[in-house]
């Protein structure tokens, strides 16, 4: 990354700040990372696009030849304008209206569907003409901590387990073609172990499908935050996957692709935030240095604890000291507490990494407040792929009445 660090002063003067900046390669880079680790197995990526849809970062991901996971209606739209063929899109859904089911149906991409509800109502009106999969819920508490975690008992993701029963039923009442099996356990998953229970349980599961095809095993891979972590070993994540295939024997020794939804995983470390110091307070034992931005354009570390590195690049060299990063918010919006950082002094720019994923996607207008531009830096060239708000941005949609 030091070619894009001798970039960011320079970008961060052409288009301004704050500004969220992505680079293309580093997401080749781990969208490889994945292919060449399941090349032993019959494997799939679906991108977990939620984690960012710009469009340009869609088509860049659809040259990779990766595939699409989409959690909305508007998502799977979103995919399709990329240039993405309906049979390359998930559609994940949760808690909607089947009406959302109903149209990501007619224009054709794969569906998952995680209720006894709107499985039975698939079923009524699409009988065995139009496989199906089931987010199963398998119980199991995985993940970076207890939001992120999605498969536990608690959680509203998936059919429970232990409603094997009623899915049954629907699929015998209805002549449903059930091609895949979906879990999903949570995120920041990097104990390999936990994607093979997961397996476990669906190897349970298996007998009572006997048209299935899939097992799709969901996202979540770890990646580094600290400097000193370390991310998912996805060779050995495969290696794992390819042993429980192989101890579990299926009837007539039938095989099955593997499906995953990487999304933090392909984008996160491609994603910086460059923000300005506006304001450095000096408040007894605590020095506040202050930015451009706030929890409106990177809400993670408060909505999550997550951290994000820092880094002080317009004075790399400066003494160490102690500080608290916040932002211009009329909220508590803390980015970092007690951080260790070369000297700041008003105007500096300072690099948020791991910006990448529900970063921007997450970003808002409060305190009515403008969302940042973004640009990606592909092959060493910087280009726009977002406007920053204006005034118009903000009063787009309102409508006068009084």
């Amino acid at each position: 990354m030091k070619i894009l660090k001798e970039q960011f002063e320079s970008i961060a003067q052409k288009f301004g700040t704050p500004l969220y900046v992505y680079h293309a390669e580093k997401i080749n880079e781990q969208y490889q990372k994945l292919v060449t680790a399941f090349s032993i197995l019959d494997t799939q990526f679906f991108y977990a696009c939620k984690a960012l849809t710009n469009i340009n970062i869609l088509r860049y991901i659809k040259e990779l030849g990766c595939n699409v996971d989409c959690s909305s209606i508007n998502e799977v739209k979103l995919a399709i304008l990329a240039g993405f063929e309906p049979q390359r899109i998930l559609y994940t859904s949760n808690g909607i209206a089947f009406s959302e089911i109903e149209e990501a149906a007619e224009i054709g991409v794969h569906i998952n569907i995680d209720s006894l509800s709107n499985l039975e109502k698939f079923g009524k009106k699409y009988g065995h003409s139009y496989p199906v999969g089931i987010r199963i819920r398998p119980n199991i508490l995985a993940g970076g901590n207890l939001k992120i975690s999605t498969g536990h008992d608690g959680s509203k993701f998936g059919i429970p387990i232990n409603q094997l029963d009623k899915i049954e039923e629907i699929v015998s009442s209805t002549n449903l073609l059930i091609r895949s099996l979906h879990i999903h356990t949570g995120s920041d998953i990097k104990d390999p172990s936990v994607f093979v229970k997961g397996m476990e349980v669906l190897f349970e599961l298996i007998p009572h499908f006997p048209e299935l095809e899939v097992i799709d095993l969901g996202g979540g891979f770890k990646v580094p935050y600290k400097p000193e972590e370390k991310e998912t070993d996805v060779i050995l994540l495969a290696q794992k996957i390819k042993e429980t295939f192989n101890k579990h024997l299926i009837a007539g020794n039938k095989k099955f692709q593997v499906w995953f939804e990487p999304g933090k995983f392909l984008v996160s470390e491609c994603g910086f935030l460059l923000t300005k110091v506006t304001v450095l307070k000096n408040a007894g034992d605590i020095i506040f240095a202050a930015v451009d931005s706030g929890f409106n354009h990177l809400i993670r570390p408060m909505m999550y604890d997550a951290y994000h590195h820092i880094e002080n690049i317009s004075n790399p060299t400066g003494e160490l000291k102690v500080y608290t990063i916040t932002g211009n918010i009329c909220e508590t919006d803390t980015f970092a507490a007690d951080r260790a950082l070369n000297e700041i002094r008003e105007g500096d720019t300072l690099v948020f990494y791991n910006a990448g994923a529900y970063g921007f996607e997450m970003s808002s207008n409060y305190n009515a407040r403008f969302k940042p531009a973004e640009i990606i830096i592909k092959e060493g060239t910087a280009s726009l792929i977002r406007k920053r708000d204006t005034w118009d941005d903000l009063l787009k949609g309102q409508i006068g009445v009084l």
